[in-house]
Formats: C-alpha cells, structure tokens, sequence
C-alpha cells in the first residue's frame, strides 16, 4: 500500500486570502439568465485566472470562508457552496473538510492530490449521460426537468442541477429556458464516449482509508501485533486523524482490531482475509474501552469522596484538576469526568475567577464499594487464576 502521490495539507501553514484581497468588482446578479451559483462560478474562474496570469501566486491559498464570501456577495451560503463545486469540477479549486478550499493553478491543472469523498457531481454527470444514451435522445430534443431526472438517476436536485450544468460546459446540453433552474435543458449533442463502467461507485473516505487499513495489516502485522497510533496512521494514508478514528472504528465492529485503554493500544485479533472466529482468551483479556473508562472514572471518584470526607469540611477548597492529576498519576480529563460526577451528585460546585476553585458544598458516604475488577474482562479472569 503507498500512496506516496497524496497529501495532507496542513491549515496552520497555509495562507488565507481576506475578501478586501479580492481585487475584482463583484458582480452583477440581477436580470441574469443562469442561476446566481453559475453566474458567481463564472465571476470567480475570470478572477483567479486574471490572478494567476498577472502573476500573483494563488496557488495553493485558502479562498475566504463561505460564511465571508456569502456577505460579501449578498448570497446565501449554499449559493456559494453551489458556485464553488461547479468551478472544483472544472478544476480551479480543491475543497478539503476542516480546512477550507484551496486554490489550484487554473482549469485542468490535474486531478485531486488529496484524499477526498468521490464527487456526488461526477456520479450524478457519469448518470445523466447514460441516461441520454439508453432513452436514445437524439439531437435537439429536450431533456425532462431536472428534478425529473434526479428522480430517474437517484440523486438530490441540487446535485443534478450542478451535474446539467457542468454538462452545458461540456457543449452537450444548453439552458434555453431564461431565469429557469428545473427545466429547458435541450440536448445539442451525443457524441460523447461512454461504457458501462463509467458510472462511478459513491464510496466515501472512510470506507477507503478502511481498505487501505486491511491492506496494511495484511502487509505489514500479524494477530496480536498492536496497530501504529491514530496520528501516525493519519501520515502514512494521508488523512486526517478523525478519518482514521471513524475507520478503525469499523475495523473493531467487524472483529479484525481490539481497543485496549491507554498505553496497550489497540492489537489485531484477526486478519482482514481470516474466516470469522471465537475470540481467543488471551487476546480478550481487556474489557471494552468504554467500560474500562468507567470503572476509571468510578475508582477516581471513590478515591475523592475518601478525600473529601476524611480531610475536607463543607466550604473547602480541593486542589486543582493538575495538582491531583499528578497525585493519582491519572489525566487530567479523568479527573474533570470525576468532578463534573460528584457536582451532579450534590457534592461539589465550582466557581470562576481569582478566587474560584473547586468547593466542597456536602460531605460524601464512603461505604459504596468500588469494582473490583480492573481492565480486565472479568469472564476471562479465570484462566489467569487457573
């Protein structure tokens, strides 16, 4: 597996233009004869190519957010959202989730090198055009209204209107129908290649990376070998660590990978192209993370209820979240999960400011038993005791 061509863009290194840097008048969307994404599409190309030709180096720059440029325009924010999927089809821009949409050097300047979900706008292109072939328009003919055909094709009307329009570039169709988004789509030509295979398959990112997952097990580890830390996981498949987390997530459910708490990590119980089997003893030793996490977060708040009512009177002041992460030699997110507990049980409050703190408002019982079992997965228990 290597995917040596593809990238991760990094948001902090990357620069991002403010709408006063646009240096283009906006433009004019009354008594307009195309949607008011198209026209601001087309508004947009002329810019960053006029950009780009005078030398300003774009390439590789953050556009303004959505939110900002939908202001500055007087639109709505699914307006812009419309305009820039029709220029990224086109190929001056790239979108990336959590990072914004990047500038690319000019129309046909390559295909993606980041790692995204395939295009809706490509599916929905790819069955408009099997659609004209297999009902055999010919020439002149108009098509149904798009709403029509997102029925026939299965996609959103949203997204066939930006597919139609994308084909009117392509010089297959044309808009005849003045200020009309649903219908007047006249077919002027069908000489245009097509297979079968063409269409393709709506496979999002995560069901990728969970392929490219299996890959590298198989490759690289074998049953009971701990898997490489989300982050580093998130380089080599170049995507980002929450991607990685929603794949591996799917790995577990399908019994390949084991979630272990904290410095275990997570093991490989089976190969990807094993046959389904019984969890082994000894690789099922850990209980479930989740549940691990709760007997943490009980035995932490067991520990500070001693605390509290051995060494506190009603009024006190507890040491900080730092100061008894260090003493339990617990995170410090564990200790918050136990004092947020015991505020919602009645037996602290917090306060801001100079002199906030954590206080003490009523003193706990300590007889409450605590689990007696750690992480590990109590019907397993026995083979250790054997």
């Amino acid at each position: 597996m290597k995917e040596d061509n593809y990238i991760l863009p990094q948001k902090s290194t990357m620069r991002k233009l403010k709408i006063s840097e646009i240096n283009a008048e906006a433009p004019d969307l009354k008594n307009i004869s195309e949607s008011k994404a198209i026209a601001i599409a087309k508004w947009m190309i002329k810019w960053i190519e006029a950009e780009i030709s005078s030398g300003v180096p774009l390439t590789g720059v953050l556009l303004p957010s959505k939110s900002d440029m939908a202001y500055f325009l007087g639109v709505s924010i699914g307006t812009i959202q419309n305009a820039l999927r029709y220029i990224e089809d086109l190929g001056y821009v790239e979108s990336k989730q959590c990072i914004g949409t990047i500038i690319k050097s000019g129309k046909a300047s390559g295909t993606s090198n980041m790692r995204k979900l395939t295009s809706k706008r490509e599916i929905a292109v790819s069955a408009i055009k099997k659609y004209i072939l297999e009902q055999n328009f010919s020439a002149g003919k108009y098509l149904p209204s798009s709403r029509k055909i997102a029925e026939i094709i299965g996609c959103s009307a949203n997204t066939t209107r930006l597919a139609l329009e994308y084909l009117c570039t392509e010089g297959i169709i044309e808009h005849r129908f003045k200020n009309s988004r649903d219908a007047g789509w006249l077919l002027k030509n069908t000489n245009f290649a097509f297979n079968t295979g063409d269409v393709p398959e709506q496979e999002t990112l995560v069901s990728k990376v969970e392929d490219d997952l299996k890959k590298y097990i198989t490759a690289n580890l074998k049953t009971g070998d701990k898997i490489p830390a989300h982050a580093k996981l998130s380089q080599l498949l170049k995507v980002s660590i929450k991607t990685i987390h929603d794949a591996l997530k799917v790995l577990v459910d399908e019994g390949i990978l084991l979630p272990r708490r904290g410095r275990y990590g997570t093991i490989v119980i089976k190969l990807p192209d094993e046959a389904a089997s019984g969890i082994k003893k000894e690789t099922s030793i850990f209980a479930p993370a989740q549940q691990t996490a709760f007997y943490y977060y009980e035995k932490t708040q067991n520990y500070i209820k001693r605390m509290i009512s051995e060494n506190y009177e009603i009024g006190a002041k507890l040491p900080s979240i730092m100061e008894l992460s260090k003493e339990m030699d617990l995170s410090p997110n564990t200790i918050r999960k136990a004092f947020q507990n015991l505020a919602k049980e009645g037996y602290l409050a917090f306060s801001r400011g100079r002199y906030g703190g954590t206080f003490v408002i009523d003193i706990p019982e300590t007889e409450e038993a605590a689990f007696k079992w750690l992480a590990v997965n109590p019907q397993y228990a026995e083979v250790y005791n054997n």
